[in-house]
């Protein structure tokens, strides 16, 4: 999991700069440079956090964060939706060999994300009573 969300990341780390915003673009729009730089450094926070947290929570993080990005992927390759609100036009009918790498780790990071949500499980409490010291 957490190396789908590195592929992520760095994928969109180095793709970042190609998506700044060109002289004609809108200035209400965020500009797709920083959509990129965003993305990447929230797959690289949720890798790290599944790797020091193995919780339910970081689980659910990387889900969203890794599902987002391959939905997105996906829609903006079949569809041209233009400008939505203040996201840019991202359509790119293209496909290449980094969105191939990108859209991978995305999906065995949210799959993976998704099984450790589900199985994770809180460590159990002891059973044990507690000493006489701590009772009250």
């Amino acid at each position: 999991m957490a190396g789908g969300l590195a592929a992520d990341a760095v994928v969109h780390w180095r793709f970042a700069p190609d998506m700044a915003p060109g002289p004609h673009t809108p200035s209400d729009t965020i500009p797709g440079d920083d959509l990129f730089y965003g993305q990447a450094i929230a797959a690289a926070v949720a890798a790290v956090l599944v790797l020091v947290w193995a919780r339910r929570w970081t689980f659910a993080i990387a889900f969203v964060v890794a599902a987002s990005a391959a939905g997105a992927v996906l829609l903006y390759y079949s569809v041209d939706f233009g400008r939505l609100g203040p996201i840019p036009r991202m359509y790119d009918p293209s496909w290449y060999s980094d969105k191939t790498i990108s859209l991978a780790g995305e999906l065995v990071a949210a799959l993976a994300a998704l099984v450790g949500f589900f199985t994770v499980r809180r460590p159990e409490r002891s059973e044990e009573p507690a000493p006489a010291s701590v009772r009250r």
